[in-house]
Order: C-alpha cells, then structure tokens, then sequence
C-alpha cells in the first residue's frame, strides 16, 4: 500500500508573503480615494474600498499607517471613492505611484464637501469619516455616505498584479 502525503510542501515563504500570494488570485475593483488634509489634496489608488452597511448607508476602506496620504485621511473630515472605469488605467497607476504630485493633469476640482473630485469615474461617492481604526500596519477608515453618483461604463479590475476589464455574462 502507498501512502501519499497530502500536507503542503514546507517553504520558507513568511505568512505575509502567502496572504500576499493568495489574494492576488482575488479580483477586485479598482478606486481612487482623495480627501484634503492641513497640505492639500492627497489621494491614492484602493482596491480594499467595501460597503458595509445599507442603513445607516457605509462604506471603508484600508490605508497603510505609514501611507503618504496617511496624514491627510487622518485630518479630513470627508473623502471621495472614484470607482475607475476601465479606460482609466493611467489613472489608477499616477495614483499608485510616490513622490510625484498624483493630481498634476488630472482636471479635479475641490467638491462641496472639500474633497478632490476627478472626471470621468464610472461612480463616485463621498462619505464623511465616523470611524478610523487601526488595524495591523494599516488603517481602517469607515465613513457615512453624504453623495452618490453614478456615470456607468465597463470596471477597472486588477487582478494577479495585472489591469484588466470585466464583461458581464448577458445571461446574468
């Protein structure tokens, strides 16, 4: 009789690096989040953007403690999730990227509840922060959502390190 050994194969790989490795099996929407702190507009590019309650209506996200944009997510008292379209690539990766000024070229401007706006996002939202917690190295931020608006269009989605689109199964 042989007897095989089912148990995964030891490596030397940290949890951090499997969780890492796993999750980017996991697709998932892209945005972008921007909110004005004491030094101006700041924002970054979020895939970790979820609802969280219908009644009251909230939403989150995850930010790194030690993010560029940390400082300013911290003193905002609102911030806007741009869910991107797929078109909007170069968006997401200027948003992603540090040491450069993300909102050069952009066309934002300030919205009435003093967050950056940017164009041409398939939806967008902006919630005032209720709740910021952290959680490991990161951050997580709740907010109640003030506005709401959607333009359509097909999703930015990243998945396993790559930018991609998504089509809807017409028999869904």
């Amino acid at each position: 009789m042989t007897t095989i050994d089912e148990r995964p194969a030891t490596t030397s790989a940290t949890p951090a690096q499997h969780l890492r490795s796993t999750l980017r099996q996991y697709a998932s929407g892209v945005t972008v989040i921007t909110a004005t702190g004491p030094a101006g507009p700041a924002g970054f590019t979020a895939t970790s953007f979820t609802s969280v309650s219908l009644d009251p209506a909230l939403v989150s996200f995850y930010l790194s403690a030690t993010a560029s944009s940390a400082p300013a997510v911290r003193a905002a008292e609102a911030f806007t999730v741009h869910v991107l379209r797929h078109e909007q690539r170069d968006l997401a990766l200027r948003f992603a990227r540090s040491g450069i000024d993300r909102f050069a070229g952009t066309g934002w401007h300030t919205g009435p509840h003093g967050t950056p706006l940017l164009p041409g996002a398939a939806a967008r939202l902006t919630a005032r922060t209720v709740q910021i917690t952290p959680v490991g190295d990161h951050l997580l931020v709740v907010g109640e959502v003030l506005t709401a608006d959607t333009d359509g269009g097909a999703p930015l989605v990243h998945h396993d390190g790559g930018w991609g689109g998504f089509t809807a199964d017409p028999r869904s």
